[in-house]
């Protein structure tokens, strides 16, 4: 099992800590091997960013993406630069409201869900990107629910666990949503 992936958006929405959240959800909490390697733009803050995870049950030899099977996305450039990278047999998940297409892209599983809105629902907007970690784990089955708790748990900030766990439940809640549906793979 090898599976490439890439989440992306902008400076200060947590795109980087995301990569990281996946990788250590991947190692320490489900037992297998991840890699991450992070790009920002000419500014941090404000303009385009993206980690590239690798979650393998082998050592990573290699941390780049060959074959992008999964792309989660928070931001329109991330949107247009990434999209054509992703395999046919891939999947894509965007935030709803800040990412516009003009057609679905030929990919295995394309799911949208309001993460920005549900994250400012809470009254923190900057958990959108945890609400995005909930979809992400319970549509594609990477990271298990329970690693992906963890992760999250050990790693946001001190005082801040029970709004990012309210925030990986709506995640989690709307991809649960979607395989009802029928929608899911």
């Amino acid at each position: 099992m090898r599976e490439e992936i890439r989440v992306t958006g902008f400076g200060g929405q947590g795109i980087i800590l995301s990569g990281f959240i996946i990788g250590k959800a991947a190692t320490v909490y489900d037992n297998n091997f991840a890699t991450m390697v992070q790009a920002y733009g000419p500014e941090a803050r404000g303009s385009a960013c993206s980690a590239q995870v690798v979650v393998s049950d082998e050592k990573v030899l290699y941390p780049y993406l060959r074959k992008q099977k999964i792309l989660v996305v928070l931001s329109q450039e991330g949107y247009d630069n990434f999209i054509n990278t992703t395999i046919p047999e891939g999947t894509v998940l965007i935030d709803k409201d800040l990412v516009e297409y003009e057609k679905e892209p030929k990919v295995k599983t394309f799911l949208s869900m309001p993460a920005t809105v549900k994250a400012e629902e809470l009254g923190r907007r900057m958990v959108a990107n945890i609400v995005m970690l909930g979809f992400f784990a319970g549509v594609t089955k990477v990271i298990s629910r329970d690693a992906m708790i963890q992760a999250v748990k050990t790693t946001v900030p001190k005082g801040t666990e029970e709004l990012n766990m309210k925030a990986l439940q709506i995640g989690f809640d709307h991809a649960d949503s979607a395989e009802k549906a029928g929608i899911k793979k």
